[in-house]
């Protein structure tokens, strides 16, 4: 296949690293523009939570259906009716008007923005070797941060100029856009060849694996705090620090260029770490240990009063998110054949979905009842029960499941 291809697989992959940053457009936008209909139809922070809940709740639960779907219809015809999906429901939201229509839009949307990872994944899949996966996944991984960057001043331009209901409109309509160059351009290389056996583990033997039952439990502790930034941090700036919308536009997309930095410190760090003859184990969760304390920065984040300092923090924190998420991606194939690392991320997926509905209602809980200050202590408490479970509970990262399969490039 990389002979046949040398430069069309590259062009795959911009695709999908597109649809990542729309998708994530898509996602951030209500964020975005939040504080000002929490304002217009008197939205209390429970009222929103419910609304993120409905996300999460759909995305949970497409999480461990969209991947077979994609499997079952093919990667160009799967992954254009979930994007289809996910951007006609965004652009639904500009027809909302209260809290119930908003969470069946957000509802909507989860369904169709959890297709993303499995139809990307199966394009590196499809078009790359072995030797190559790794880059363009993370390539392709990528666009979740620039889609999260460009957010806040795009959407408050947009809204700005002509309004928060043009503002879903533009945005899920770029969905449509792709769809067409999609629908243009990408198919199947026909020198692909299937390259993994049958899973030599079954979906019950994962599940009673130390390791499967340990990571999913770590990441219901871990991922509820990207959740948390990624839809309260622009409601944070508007009721707590005291910003209008012109203000979160300009500041708001800073945490996430920090956490795309992250992504890249946390596999430096992992690497160093192995170079220097330090085992997997310790590589991995050393890593994880060192961002986790990173992410405990969030807790004065909340108190101190220069609204530039809390910012710095908080960008420090989600720094220490994504380098922990970094060494996460990594573990499943540390220790099992790569036939059943998909299955594995879909398990934990699920859990981490469970774990963001749950603290999405009790930050507004929270924020109602009381302020941030507990809501900020509480995301930078929990990843460090994530850190003592994966410690403790994990196990050694020695591959006692890992069988190689046999393996023919295309």
């Amino acid at each position: 296949m990389k002979r046949s291809y040398p430069r069309l697989r590259w062009v795959m992959i911009a695709l999908v690293f597109w649809a990542t940053v729309i998708n994530y457009l898509d996602r951030q936008t209500l964020s975005v523009v939040a504080p000002v209909l929490m304002d217009r139809y008197h939205i209390s922070n429970v009222a929103y939570s419910r609304i993120i809940f409905a996300f999460m709740l759909a995305y949970t639960i497409m999480n461990g259906v969209s991947g077979p779907l994609i499997d079952h219809l093919g990667t160009r015809i799967g992954y254009a009716l979930t994007t289809a999906w996910w951007s006609a429901s965004a652009m639904l939201h500009g027809l909302a008007i209260g809290p119930w229509s908003f969470g069946t839009c957000r509802f909507l949307l989860g369904m169709g923005e959890a297709g993303n990872w499995p139809a990307g994944v199966k394009v590196v899949a499809e078009w790359f070797p072995v030797e190559e996966r790794a880059l363009a996944s993370g390539i392709f991984n990528s666009g979740s941060s620039i889609g999260a960057i460009l957010a806040p001043p795009v959407v408050v331009w947009i809204v700005l100029k002509f309004g928060w209901r043009v503002a879903f409109g533009v945005v899920g309509g770029t969905g449509f856009i792709w769809l067409l160059v999609w629908l243009m351009v990408y198919h199947a290389p026909t020198a692909a060849r299937p390259d993994q056996v049958p899973p030599s583990i079954s979906l019950g033997e994962l599940l009673r694996t130390r390791f499967v039952g340990s990571f999913t439990i770590a990441k219901i502790f871990l991922d509820p705090v990207w959740y948390f930034y990624i839809f309260w941090f622009p409601a944070y700036l508007k009721s707590a620090r005291h910003f209008d919308l012109a203000s979160i536009g300009k500041y708001a997309w800073i945490p996430f260029l920090a956490a795309g930095l992250g992504n890249l410190l946390g596999g430096w760090l992992a690497a160093a770490l192995l170079r220097r003859n330090y085992s997997i184990a310790f590589s991995r969760k050393g890593s994880v240990t060192a961002f986790a304390l990173l992410m405990v920065l969030t807790i004065p984040a909340v108190v101190v009063s220069d609204v530039r300092l809390s910012i710095a923090l908080v960008s420090l924190a989600m720094l220490g998110y994504t380098g922990i998420s970094a060494n996460m991606l990594a573990m499943p194939a540390d220790l099992f054949t790569k036939s059943v690392v998909g299955s594995i991320w879909g398990i934990a997926s699920m859990g981490s979905g469970f774990g963001g509905m749950a603290f999405a209602l009790l930050t507004g809980w929270l924020v109602d009842r009381y302020s941030y200050i507990p809501v900020f202590a509480v995301f930078g408490l929990i990843p460090l029960i994530a850190v003592f479970i994966i410690w403790v509970f994990l196990g050694p990262l020695i591959p006692p499941y890992k069988v190689e399969c046999p393996t023919t490039l295309g």
